[in-house]
């Protein structure tokens, strides 16, 4: 943590810290199985953009979605006590979607190759 920008190093304590009060203090029944995997930062610092991956269903992503929408305040809040920054920086939240994408093309190529070892036999 000691390489990097300050813009870089304040992402990863954002991400973090994020990854830890969601899992400890959050209790929403809505939020699914759900992973920070990015975090940027504007160059002034006052915004986060907190892309987020969730395992399971399409509903239960939207219903992620939504309370993590919910909790933004919150979320907010307890970082402005966690983090020793001026100014607490402002959340957006976004679903990568590469994790699923990678999982759905390993399936493709398993089936393919489990086609191709029966057409061999």
């Amino acid at each position: 943590m000691l390489g990097g920008s300050r813009k870089e190093r304040v992402a990863e304590l954002v991400k973090a810290e994020l990854g830890r009060l969601i899992l400890t203090k959050l209790k929403d029944p809505r939020l699914g199985f759900i992973t920070v995997t990015n975090v940027s930062m504007s160059a002034d610092l006052r915004h986060a953009n907190v892309s987020y991956s969730v395992m399971n269903e399409p509903q239960t992503a939207e219903d992620t979605a939504q309370a993590l929408e919910s909790a933004k305040g919150f979320l907010q809040h307890e970082l402005a006590g966690s983090l020793t920054l001026r100014l607490t920086p402002r959340l957006t939240f976004h679903r990568d979607e590469s994790v699923e994408h990678s999982i759905q093309i390993e399936k493709i190529i398993k089936k393919l190759h489990a086609e191709d070892a029966e057409d061999k036999s």
